[in-house]
C-alpha cells in the first residue's frame, strides 16, 4: 500500500491511521510501522484509545493561546516576562528650607513610592511660597506636568503633600491620570503591611476617614426628597429624586467607621488588661520609638533575641511587639517595638493608631532610635518628637540612640555627638555599643521609692524572689538566721517585708 492509499484510508476511518511521524516523514516505510508491533486491532482495542491518537501529547499539556497577553511584547517564556509596576511621576512644592532639604524630601517620597510597589520615572519640584489652592503647583506648571506624564508614559502622579478634594479633582481632570497625595501613599503602605486584626482595622479606619471627604461620583446635582410647602416651601414639582449615590456611599462609610471604632474599643479592653497586669506587678516598660527604617526591630532583636521581622523597608513593622527582659541584677522590665514615624504623619493615621501609640505614651522610658546614616538625622529627631508631642509623650524620659554607626558618615556622627552629648551610638548589625546601651537603659529604669534592710528567713524565699524581680537589690549576706538584704522596693512590697525589717522602720 502506498502512502497515498494510507492517507485516503485515514480520511475514511480514523482508527486505521498510522502514527503521525510515519505519515509526515516520507522516509518512514511500512517496515518501520510494523516493527512497533501495533496493528489496526491493537490500536482500536487499547484501553486508553479515544479515537484521537494524534492529540494525546496535546492533551497531556496546557496549550498557550497566542495573543492573549496584556503585554505589548508577546513573550512566551515566563522567566523573561517583566513584573509591571505602577509607573509614577513625583511632584513636590518647595516652600521653605534649603535645596538639600527639598532633595531629601523628594528622596524620601521616592522610597515611599517604591515601598508601595511603584516604578519612579521622574521627580519634579516647584518653588513657591505656598501650594496653589486650585492645582497645588499652579496652572502653568500643570501643563508642563501633563507633557512629562505623556512623554514618560506614567499612569500615576504622586504629590508630596496632603491635597484637598478640589486639588485632586482639578489635577486629575488636567493631567488625565490618577493623582494621589502623600497621605494616601502612606495609607496604602500601611494597608500592605498590616498583619494582625487590630492593625488591619486601624488602617481601614484611617482610609475611610480620609476617603470620606474625597468621594466623587455622578449625580452630585441631585437633591434629597423633600415635602410640600409645609416642609420646605418648595411646593408641588419641587421634590428631588431622592438620595444621590454619593450621599449613599458617604452614609455607608460613616456606618462602617462606627463599626470599626466599636471593634477597636473591644480590643482596647484586652490591651488595657495586659497593661494593668504589668502595672500591678510594678514591671517597668520601655518603648522603642523612632523614624521608620531606623533599626528599631533590629535593636529589639539585639537586646532581647525577640526574632522580630527585620527588613530594609519603610514601615516593615506595624504591629507592636512586647518582649520581657532582665537587668544584670534580675530586675524585670518590658521592651516594646512600636510603629515607625515619618515626616508629616497623616492625622487620620495617628488617630486610628491611638491604641497602639498608647504603649509609647504610657512607657516609663522612651528609647528614641535615630538612623545615623540618613542624610538628615536631625530632621528625623524633630519629626519623631513632633509626633510624640501629639500623642502626649513629650515629657517622658528619653534615651537617644544613634543607630547604624557602621554605615554613617563620620562628619555626621561628629555633628550628632556635639548636638547630643548624652546620646548612645550603636550599630544593631555589628553589635558595637550595645553593651553601653544596656547599661544606660538599666540606669534609666525607674527606681523603687523605699530603701530598707531586712532579715529574711530561708523559708521565705518567695519574698527574696520578689525583691529580685520588682525591687533593686543593693546588698545581700547569708547568715545562720536567714538572708540579710538591703534593697530599694515599692511601697506594696515594703509592706510585705515589714515584719522582717531590721532598720527600725515599720511599714
Amino acid at each position: 500500500m502506498t502512502d497515498d492509499d494510507r492517507r485516503a484510508d485515514a480520511r475514511l476511518d480514523p482508527a486505521d491511521t498510522e502514527p503521525a511521524d510515519a505519515l509526515l516523514d516520507d522516509s518512514a516505510g511500512t517496515d518501520d510501522y510494523d516493527s512497533v508491533g501495533t496493528d489496526d486491532h491493537d490500536i482500536a482495542g487499547s484501553a486508553d484509545y479515544d479515537g484521537d491518537q494524534f492529540d494525546r501529547e496535546d492533551r497531556h499539556s496546557l496549550r498557550r493561546v497566542v495573543g492573549m497577553s496584556t503585554e505589548l511584547d508577546d513573550i512566551t517564556e515566563v522567566e523573561y516576562r517583566q513584573l509591571l509596576l505602577e509607573r509614577v511621576v513625583l511632584v513636590s512644592v518647595w516652600t521653605s528650607g534649603s535645596q538639600v532639604d527639598a532633595d531629601n524630601a523628594m528622596a524620601e517620597l521616592k522610597l515611599l513610592a517604591e515601598t508601595a510597589g511603584s516604578q519612579v520615572l521622574e521627580g519634579l519640584v516647584q518653588r513657591r511660597s505656598k501650594p496653589d489652592a486650585a492645582t497645588y503647583i499652579g496652572s502653568g506648571k500643570v501643563a508642563e506636568l501633563q507633557e512629562v506624564v505623556a512623554a514618560t508614559g506614567a499612569d500615576t502622579v504622586i504629590c508630596d503633600g496632603e491635597l484637598s478634594p478640589a486639588q485632586l479633582r482639578n489635577l486629575e481632570d488636567r493631567v488625565k491620570v490618577k493623582v494621589i497625595d502623600r497621605t494616601m501613599l502612606i495609607l496604602d503602605i500601611f494597608a500592605q503591611h498590616a498583619k494582625s486584626v487590630e492593625g488591619k482595622t486601624q488602617v481601614e479606619l484611617a482610609q475611610l476617614n480620609y476617603l470620606k471627604q474625597r468621594l466623587r461620583g455622578w449625580g452630585g446635582n441631585l437633591s434629597r426628597q423633600v415635602g410640600g410647602r409645609s416642609s420646605g416651601g418648595v411646593g408641588v414639582g419641587g421634590r428631588g429624586p431622592g438620595e444621590t449615590k454619593l450621599e449613599t456611599d458617604r452614609r455607608r462609610i460613616n456606618h462602617r467607621i462606627s463599626q470599626l471604632r466599636a471593634k477597636l474599643r473591644e480590643m482596647d479592653v484586652s490591651r488595657a488588661t495586659k497593661r494593668a497586669e504589668r502595672e500591678r506587678n510594678r514591671v517597668p516598660s520601655v518603648a522603642i520609638v523612632g523614624y521608620t527604617n531606623a533599626g528599631k526591630s533590629s535593636l529589639l532583636n539585639r537586646l532581647t533575641g525577640a526574632g522580630v521581622l527585620v527588613e530594609d523597608a519603610l514601615f516593615a513593622t506595624l504591629d507592636p511587639t512586647t518582649r520581657r527582659s532582665e537587668t544584670d541584677d534580675s530586675r524585670v522590665f518590658t521592651l516594646t517595638d512600636t510603629v515607625g514615624f515619618v515626616r508629616h504623619l497623616p492625622h487620620d493615621l495617628v488617630e486610628a493608631f491611638a491604641s497602639t501609640l498608647e504603649e509609647s505614651a504610657s512607657a516609663d522610658l522612651l528609647l528614641h532610635v535615630v538612623d545615623g546614616s540618613d542624610p538628615d538625622p536631625f530632621g528625623q529627631i524633630s519629626a519623631v518628637r513632633t509626633v510624640l508631642s501629639d500623642i502626649g509623650a513629650a515629657t517622658l524620659p528619653e534615651l537617644l540612640v544613634i543607630n547604624k554607626t557602621d554605615a554613617a558618615d563620620p562628619q555626621t556622627l561628629t555633628a550628632l555627638r556635639t548636638a547630643h552629648p548624652d546620646a548612645v551610638f550603636v550599630s544593631a548589625r555589628t553589635g558595637a555599643g550595645v553593651e553601653e546601651l544596656r547599661e544606660r537603659l538599666w540606669a534609666g529604669l525607674p527606681r523603687p521609692e523605699i530603701e530598707l534592710s531586712a532579715l529574711l528567713p530561708y523559708e521565705r524565699g518567695d519574698l527574696l524572689n520578689k525583691v529580685h524581680q520588682s525591687g533593686e537589690l543593693l546588698q545581700t549576706e547569708h547568715t545562720g538566721e536567714g538572708t540579710r538584704v538591703r534593697a530599694r522596693v515599692h511601697p506594696d512590697l515594703a509592706a510585705e517585708l515589714a515584719d522582717y525589717r531590721t532598720d527600725g522602720t515599720a511599714g
